[in-house]
């Protein structure tokens, strides 16, 4: 059974960092996976992607600020997350097992991100 848990969210200030982890089991080697977010009163939005294969796909939103990466010894997804703004703070998801760009099978619980100004 394939379960997800997400870890490092928090408060912080804007222009400051944040690093996200996210370990998976039921998992030899992590299929595509993806991090997303939702915001009060918004939409999930797709922030980074990456394949199987290494490669990345980001929001605009996020270009140049987040680094999506993994670690298939530990099973572990991360997000290093930059320069952060307001419009940043949400439930940050962990997703894998990628159907099609942004549609992902499994999901995590989620972890709070907090910026203030």
């Amino acid at each position: 059974q394939v379960q997800l848990v997400e870890s490092g969210g928090g408060s912080v200030r804007a222009g400051g960092s944040l690093r996200l982890s996210c370990t998976a089991s039921g998992y030899g080697s992590l299929p595509a996976m993806a991090w997303f977010r939702q915001a009060p009163g918004k939409e999930r939005e797709g922030v980074a992607e990456i394949y199987a294969t290494g490669t990345t796909s980001y929001a605009d939103s996020v270009k140049g600020r987040f680094i999506i990466s993994k670690d298939n010894s530990k099973r572990t997804l991360y997000l290093q997350m930059n320069y952060l703004k307001p419009e940043d703070a949400a439930m940050y998801y962990c997703a894998a097992l990628r159907r099609r760009p942004w549609d992902y099978v499994y999901w995590g619980q989620g972890t709070q991100v907090i910026v203030s100004s």
